[in-house]
């Protein structure tokens, strides 16, 4: 099955570095975390990546058009005016990427529509470019495909970090406790599983996924969660950002299987 990335965002929330690079090309551990998420379908069997690009999107293209020359030993052999170029040893995933760019200031649904030549009439993965999850992609397909319906969204439970507060009519606190995991909310963690009637859905590059498209699917019973507890984490700011770092760094990246 083919995997839709949405990578065309401006990143604006971490502005230090999208003003260089489109947001999915932010670096973690020396990589984009772009290719963290395609590392991750790809550790369940699934390589072949369809990139919706926008924003700076010639940034992502050149990246992979350069991705086998810098993770392959090389000759340059430039004697008796020669140009010669010898590959040794490549050390590169057997991926296919089709980079598209779907438009400066396309919406989410607008990026999916455009990309439907390329997915074709099957179903495919789609999920955003700033988000990495342990979830088992192959345990989220069978779930999928276990109840019939057009889509399926992963779901986590974004936890909030302050005491909770019972307050009564006058104002009074009568209780306070400290967070709990119950306390969260249940949120889109994208991870999604789509049936190819979902481009019955989306109109043009107006129209944001998240909105009409998902209430609609909601509204028809086309729409089914995947409730994962284990972990996930957007990457909206610097301060997400040093966290992932650091994760990997001391080898404790939960999305890391490979």
């Amino acid at each position: 099955m083919k995997t839709v990335l949405l990578a065309g965002g401006f990143g604006s929330r971490i502005s230090e570095e999208s003003a260089f690079k489109p947001k999915p090309m932010i670096e973690i551990g020396g990589k984009p975390i772009l290719w963290h998420i395609m590392k991750e379908y790809a550790y369940y069997g699934h390589t072949e990546f369809i990139i919706c690009a926008g924003y700076k999107q010639e940034y992502i293209k050149e990246w992979f058009s350069n991705y086998f020359l810098q993770n392959s030993d090389v000759s340059f052999d430039f004697s008796n005016n020669k140009n010669e170029i010898t590959i040794h040893h490549s050390h590169i995933e057997p991926w296919k990427v089709t980079v598209v760019d779907t438009g400066y200031n396309t919406m989410t649904g607008g990026r999916i529509k455009r990309v439907q030549e390329y997915v074709g009439n099957e179903p495919f993965f789609m999920t955003y470019g700033d988000g990495v999850c342990d979830v088992d992609i192959n345990k989220l397909l069978e779930f999928h495909k276990s109840h019939g319906k057009i889509a399926t969204l992963t779901a986590v439970k974004l936890a909030q970090d302050k005491g909770v507060l019972n307050i009564g009519g006058n104002n009074a606190v009568k209780s306070f406790r400290e967070k709990s995991v119950n306390d969260g909310v249940t949120i889109n963690a994208g991870y999604m599983v789509l049936q190819p009637e979902i481009f019955n859905y989306l109109t043009d590059d107006t129209c944001v996924f998240e909105k009409e498209p998902l209430a609609k699917l909601a509204s028809d019973g086309e729409l089914m969660s995947y409730t994962h507890t284990g972990f996930w984490q957007c990457m909206d700011n610097i301060r997400e950002k040093s966290m992932l770092e650091k994760l990997l760094a001391c080898g404790q990246a939960p999305w890391k299987k490979w």
